[in-house]
């Protein structure tokens, strides 16, 4: 007989997590747990605000199927029950570790998954001004970060990536504005980050205004996030985006994750691997699909303050397994 065990956590970040939808100062996140025969299959997810979800809400859509997770529900029937979201992912992917650890082996493992020994991860640059989002990309790239992803909202766009680039005129830049950008001016920007060598652009736009962005030629790729959840978004980003950004949270779990990464590749997007703030449970999820994308953003647990233990060991700007 199963046992299923719901319970949220707080983690307070080391540093103010700051994006365009304001700022955060600790990861809040829901945990599943699913025991089975002695053997516990761990799931976590962060509830996110901006899809509605909170960790109450989270946490009660989990328990209108608590009875059929105790009676055996398998992670193809989870797909049914619960809608593409937070409350799934935690769900869905503590069937997968319940599995994987059944059989004696990692989750990459059980997938037939040879995972690489290092892994590249962005780090994250938070919104500051121009001399601090600077300041902090010069200390990421000393500390070893190749890859650097900058948030943006609206404001001081020229003056925050210019001085970004001068700092780390190395580096490998994607900038992520959040929904925060209108289609006006935005042929001008896309021009601005393509002519300072920024490898991608992530979301700059509304997600519901994707339109805007078949009227002209991108100078580089766009990657759609908040506009692509499950493979049912895929249809309207066609002609539109070059990339999409994966997320465990957004579609539900890795069962559709993987699901996702098939088709979006068979219809030649390029992919990105991202995260919520998080702690490694949630990465570990996550790791099956790293082997598939161009951009791994995977620094969720790096801005916490401690992490859950056993963790996952990062340095600045990498993973290692």
């Amino acid at each position: 007989m199963r046992s299923l065990r719901v319970y949220e956590e707080a983690w307070p970040l080391h540093t103010p997590f700051v994006i365009a939808r304001g700022s955060r100062s600790e990861a809040k996140v829901v945990v599943v747990e699913i025991e089975d025969d002695g053997v516990k299959g761990v799931g976590e997810c962060t509830p996110y605000p901006r899809y509605g979800e909170s960790i109450a809400s989270v946490m009660a859509q989990i328990m209108t199927v608590h009875e059929q997770l105790e009676a055996g529900a398998t992670t193809q029937q989870i797909q049914h029950m619960l809608p593409a979201g937070a409350a799934r992912n935690a769900v869905d992917c503590a069937l997968w570790d319940l599995a994987a650890r059944k059989a004696g082996q990692t989750l990459a493992g059980y997938l037939n998954v040879a995972l690489p020994h290092q892994i590249l991860t962005a780090q994250t640059v938070v919104i500051g001004a121009p001399e601090q989002m600077a300041a902090s990309a010069s200390t990421l790239w000393q500390k070893g970060a190749r890859l650097l992803k900058v948030k943006m909202d609206d404001h001081l766009i020229s003056e925050r990536i210019v001085a970004i680039r001068a700092a780390v005129p190395e580096a490998t830049l994607i900038v992520d504005a959040n929904e925060s950008w209108s289609s006006e001016g935005l042929a001008s920007r896309c021009q601005l980050l393509a002519d300072l060598g920024v490898a991608m652009l992530e979301q700059p736009l509304p997600a519901g205004e994707d339109e805007s962005l078949a009227n002209f030629i991108h100078p580089l790729p766009i990657c759609a996030d908040e506009s692509c959840h499950t493979r049912d978004s895929l249809d309207g980003l066609r002609g539109r985006y070059e990339m999409v950004n994966i997320k465990l949270d957004k579609t539900g779990g890795l069962t559709e994750a993987l699901a996702l990464a098939q088709d979006a590749r068979e219809q030649g997007f390029g992919l990105m691997l991202g995260c919520m703030l998080c702690t490694s449970r949630a990465i570990t999820a996550a790791l099956p699909l790293v082997n598939q994308v161009r951009f791994a953003d995977l620094d969720g647990p790096t801005w916490l303050a401690a992490d859950v233990e056993p963790s996952l060991h990062f340095t600045t700007g990498e993973l290692h397994l």
